[in-house]
């Protein structure tokens, strides 16, 4: 009889027990998609697969905290995304760790991303955002939201610096007519 397992009770069973086949369950539901989501973000298949093992690792070691009434694979994605963030800028544990002491000095305030994402989800801003074009998207993607350089989203993207620096600014104006 073998019987399904919520994520909730997955990751409380990694959390509390060290439960190695919870953590490979939460591994085989979640690792190819987020592996295929990082990869539209990162051509690199050999950083998006040290990313991917990144993110578990944090999860197994307990490095990564589950709030109950968050979404997995959200929570997932954020660990992900910012490790890829971190790889594609070089910093590595040097980055890590600085964001690490960053988030033991602003426990009880709401980060910037989660602050935007909460706008996306909830206000205008959603709407706004769908009205833009794929490329501008992409673009505000990479430097807003996963807060990647200039440089960094162009290599990420495939286009030159002075494109991103124009399909920002475009885009940035077409969401304030849009919210305004």
């Amino acid at each position: 009889m073998s019987e399904t397992r919520s994520d909730g009770e997955l990751l409380r069973a990694i959390a509390a027990d060290a439960d190695r086949r919870a953590f490979e369950e939460l591994y085989r539901r979640y690792a190819p998609w987020l592996r295929a989501r990082l990869r539209g973000r990162c051509a690199d298949v050999g950083v998006v697969d040290d990313v991917v093992q990144e993110t578990f690792l944090a999860v197994w070691r307990g490095k990564a905290r589950y709030r109950e009434d968050g979404d997995v694979a959200g929570w997932l994605w954020r660990i992900g995304s910012r490790r890829l963030v971190d790889a594609l800028r070089g910093d590595g544990a040097r980055g890590r760790l600085r964001q690490a002491l960053a988030r033991l000095r602003h426990r009880d305030e709401a980060s910037a991303e989660e602050r935007v994402l909460a706008g996306v989800e909830h206000g205008d801003l959603a709407g706004a955002l769908v009205r833009l074009s794929p490329e501008l998207r992409a673009v505000l993607q990479a430097t807003v939201i996963d807060g990647l350089t200039t440089r960094e989203a162009a290599v990420l993207l495939g286009i030159p610096p002075g494109t991103v620096k124009t399909r920002a600014m475009r885009a940035r104006k077409q969401l304030r007519e849009a919210l305004a």
